[in-house]
């Protein structure tokens, strides 16, 4: 395994990390999918999680977001262990699924405020009014009313963003906050991409949405234009981490057979994504 040190932020390793992974394994029967995990992400850093289809990517965010628990190690959220957060109101954690996960039967305006409608005591019509806000911040203003059927597939992702980004405005602002992108471009033409890519950056850099954000996915131009640093897992271990400024630069054979596609190399090709 070569693991590439990170050799900026001398300053970050004094701070707390907003997530911590140390030591995340996971397994599905006999198939070891993380084998060892490491991982620090500091306030204001935006990663980006690549490697082959089937190398747990997926895995390693919904074990981050709680959605999934690890068979050993430990996940930290600013320094807390993860079960040890909820309700506490110190970090808010919104995950933006790979398929959009949006409930068919339900408008725009009730999948994006169906937690709130579902576990807050908000009034409707603040709620709504909230929904409204959000899907403005995303680029979909006027479409409350319609149905997932009636979206492109880029309007559909961008109503999962409006949903991630919803908070209880019990929630301080002085609260962190990360949003998990689970592959937002896969499936969408350059030009959905693009605006896709623009407004992960945006909801951070331009409209202070969340702290940090992790993306994983496979598109180049997704690696590029989102992300500042930059983990590859392949084979259970981070195998390369690095700024995405080095890419180009690397003689690392697990990055450079994954940027030129190439079939020759020590990437193998392995089973579904997980």
């Amino acid at each position: 395994m070569i693991v590439k040190p990170n050799p900026q932020n001398s300053k970050m390793s004094a701070k707390v990390p907003l997530v911590e992974l140390k030591g995340v394994k996971k397994s599905f029967g006999s198939n070891v999918i993380l084998d060892g995990v490491d991982l620090k992400l500091y306030e204001g850093e935006s990663i980006a999680i690549i490697g082959p289809s089937g190398t747990g990517k997926s895995t390693f965010l919904r074990i981050i977001s709680g959605l999934l628990a690890p068979d050993a190690g430990e996940v930290l959220i600013n320094g807390k262990p993860l079960q040890d957060i909820g309700g506490t109101g110190e970090v808010h954690i919104g995950m933006v699924f790979q398929q959009a996960a949006l409930f068919d039967s339900l408008t725009v305006a009730e999948n994006v405020g169906f937690s709130l409608f579902e576990h807050s005591r908000l009034p409707r019509k603040q709620i709504l009014d909230m929904v409204k806000q959000k899907l403005q911040a995303v680029g979909l203003a006027d479409i409350s009313d319609r149905f997932p059927s009636q979206l492109s597939g880029g309007m559909r992702k961008r109503v999962s963003f409006a949903r991630a980004i919803l908070e209880d405005t019990a929630i301080q602002s002085s609260v962190h906050k990360i949003l998990l992108y689970d592959e937002p471009t896969a499936g969408l033409d350059p030009v959905a991409s693009t605006v896709i890519e623009d407004l992960i950056r945006s909801l951070k850099t331009e409209q202070d949405v969340c702290d940090s954000y992790i993306v994983v996915t496979h598109q180049e131009s997704t690696i590029r234009r989102t992300s500042d640093r930059l983990i590859m897992l392949y084979n259970g271990h981070v195998q390369w981490q690095g700024q995405v400024t080095e890419i180009d630069r690397s003689d690392d054979p697990f990055v450079r057979q994954f940027f030129s596609g190439s079939t020759t190399g020590p990437i193998q090709v392995v089973g579904k994504e997980v």
